[in-house]
């Protein structure tokens, strides 16, 4: 090849490369508003979700202040066995699948339930109104939550022991049966409006002629739901459930411990991993037994969402995650 030819492809080369870098700088320039709205986000998640990760090395240390961290001995799974050999065991692991697995439905379906019912109120004034009434429990805090459960079930004061059953009061702080059924309710009260926003922003996106079409055709309002809103909804549905699946074994701290007010005699329906976990670490100040509990929930929760996903995806590849 002649130097002419040589010098000519090099030349088309650094013009191409120039292009590409001015390209670059364009689309950040016009990206950057949408950079600084995602740092803040960024910035709390490697704050609160990666730089934490180093705690890993705790779950398998005896830690010793006196030396540090990484120069504790090394305990292999020693910090594990704890969970599975307290008498406890059945009873939090127990708690936390069954309460988690019976929520998950019900979040789904309140949720879903509220969303379309938001979305058929003719009103948007009326509707704009209801929204931030509905999410309104999820921004109150677990303290303030277990006063309210309070002022309704405390045996000598409460409202409900006030008015409904005046005559024979209940002692809901001292017997454990009731509380599986006030837990849920609490629950649903607290997560169900904010779940639903999901739903709600889902519905919107819809394409507004495929209910023109169906009125058209003699559809009725429940057809319409079933045949267009419902099969529409099915990826955000399926999505949220496998993300809720890899938090099947963490429990709500504040939920379990502030709403009994963590009454020991309420541990038998009380008690889950994450209460036991706290009361272990007052206890014994032993900080790797704690960690090797959050790796252990981390670890199975991951597991469960990758065999969830490849169930999704082995009978509908296009609604699974990845």
């Amino acid at each position: 090849m002649s130097p002419t030819k040589n010098k000519s492809a090099s030349e088309f080369d650094n013009v191409l490369k120039q292009q590409k870098k001015s390209a670059r700088k364009a689309r950040f320039k016009t990206d950057l508003p949408l950079y600084l709205m995602m740092a803040p986000g960024l910035i709390y998640l490697i704050a609160n979700n990666y730089i934490p990760m180093f705690g890993i090395l705790l779950a398998f240390k005896r830690i010793n202040y006196s030396v540090g961290i990484l120069k504790s001995p090394w305990v292999a799974f020693d910090n594990f066995e704890y969970l599975f050999k307290t008498k406890d065991a059945f009873i939090m692991i127990r708690n936390t699948l069954c309460y988690n697995a019976v929520w998950i439905v019900m979040d789904i379906v309140i949720a879903v339930f509220i969303a379309i019912c938001m979305n058929e109120i003719a009103q948007r004034r009326v509707a704009k109104v209801i929204q931030p009434i509905i999410c309104f429990p999820s921004m109150v805090s677990a303290v303030i939550l277990s006063f309210l459960v309070y002022a309704f079930l405390s045996q000598s004061y409460g409202y409900l022991n006030a008015t409904i059953f005046k005559d024979n009061p209940i002692a809901w702080y001292t017997t454990a049966s009731y509380w599986p059924i006030i837990l849920t309710i609490v629950h649903i009260w607290q997560s169900a409006g904010q779940s639903s926003v999901i739903y709600m922003a889902s519905i919107g996106g819809i394409d507004k002629g495929l209910y023109e079409s169906a009125r058209i055709d003699g559809a009725t309002k429940r057809e319409q739901i079933k045949y267009i809103t419902l099969p529409l909804l099915k990826p955000m549905i399926i999505m949220l459930l496998l993300l809720s699946i890899g938090r099947i074994f963490n429990s709500d701290f504040g939920l379990f411990y502030q709403v009994p007010l963590g009454n020991g005699m309420l541990y038998e329906t009380t008690q889950t991993i994450d209460t036991f976990v706290y009361r272990a670490l007052i206890q014994s100040n032993n900080v790797g037994q704690s960690s090797a509990a959050s790796v252990f929930q981390a670890v199975i929760g991951f597991v469960l969402v990758l065999m969830s996903n490849a169930l999704v995806r082995k009978i509908n590849p296009e609604n699974s995650l990845f």
